[in-house]
């Protein structure tokens, strides 16, 4: 992960190397190495994904360095760190040690095998939302991830999200397990939020260069203190990601260049604004189409 737009581009080299000084340990041998076993462990997951994602916007701007500054960013999830290190609000060796952290506390908030997520389809939100509260029988599920119309992730209680999966099928609808660590963004994550409250508290945090759109609410933090409020509640609140494209959309936004491992979130923006044009960037050849995408 990362490999070849670091040996392509000395900036994501330096980029790696700053991650491995700020844990302490050499994330970029594990990024470019494996074994994947080791990588996909959340403690590992989580800061390799913001290291890879800042380091290919690291060739990025070495490759066009008149780049422009975007209208915004947003991130899904652990995203959100990736886009605030590139408006400038976190330094990288800040993010990564806070998703060290954010991943250890994740997993360890939930007994392995006793949480569960589930992507639904075929079900509107109000009615998939008053289907988690019939299923959940005093256990936890909920809505967490607004991923895009027609599909929306539940995570809680793996019984709960079981019988959730009966009564959606049920109404017509389909619900595809998700092969996760914990279960992300419910209200069993609540005991990571002061876990994150006293990181974030630790952590030197600026005003972004531009506007970042928090997962929470779907609108824009300006200052340090938004920052850390949104990023706090962010582990145990859904994920707006709809609401988020459908913000970027009434700014003005018409072309989305999704940075980092894989080709999810343009496949999600398509499907809320199939308007806007989308490119994902996660090797050095897509770097090479950028200029012409933007028209720079």
């Amino acid at each position: 992960m990362g490999k070849a737009v670091a040996d392509a581009y000395p900036a994501a080299r330096a980029v790696f190397a700053e991650a491995d000084r700020a844990l302490g340990e050499p994330l970029s041998r594990l990024c470019f190495e494996g074994p994947i076993e080791e990588l996909t462990l959340t403690r590992n997951t989580q800061p390799a994904l913001v290291t890879a994602s800042a380091a290919i916007l690291a060739a990025l701007r070495e490759r066009l360095p008149a780049l422009p500054a975007p209208v915004c960013a947003a991130g899904h999830s652990l995203g959100e760190y990736s886009a605030l290190c590139a408006a400038g609000s976190l330094d990288l060796g800040d993010a990564v040690r806070l998703c060290r952290r954010r991943g250890e506390a994740m997993q360890g908030a939930v007994p392995e095998g006793l949480g569960a997520m589930g992507a639904v389809m075929g079900v509107d939100p109000t009615t998939l939302a008053a289907l988690c509260a019939e299923a959940a029988e005093g256990e936890i599920v909920s809505p967490a991830n607004f991923n895009a119309p027609g599909q929306v992730v539940i995570a809680g209680h793996a019984g709960a999200v079981a019988r959730a999966a009966e009564l959606v099928k049920a109404r017509g609808g389909k619900l595809i397990p998700l092969k996760v660590s914990a279960p992300f963004h419910c209200a069993l994550m609540a005991p990571v939020r002061e876990v994150m409250r006293r990181a974030l508290a630790e952590t030197a945090v600026r005003a972004p260069a531009f506007p970042v759109i928090a997962n929470v609410d779907a609108a824009p933090v300006a200052s340090p203190a938004d920052v850390r409020d949104r990023l706090e509640r962010q582990v145990d609140s859904a994920v707006e990601w709809q609401r988020s494209v459908e913000h970027m959309r009434a700014e003005g936004v018409t072309h989305v260049l999704e940075i980092g491992p894989g080709k999810v979130l343009a496949g999600l923006v398509r499907r809320t604004a199939k308007e806007l044009e989308t490119l994902s960037l996660s090797e050095p050849a897509d770097l090479e189409k950028v200029s012409q995408f933007i028209g720079a």
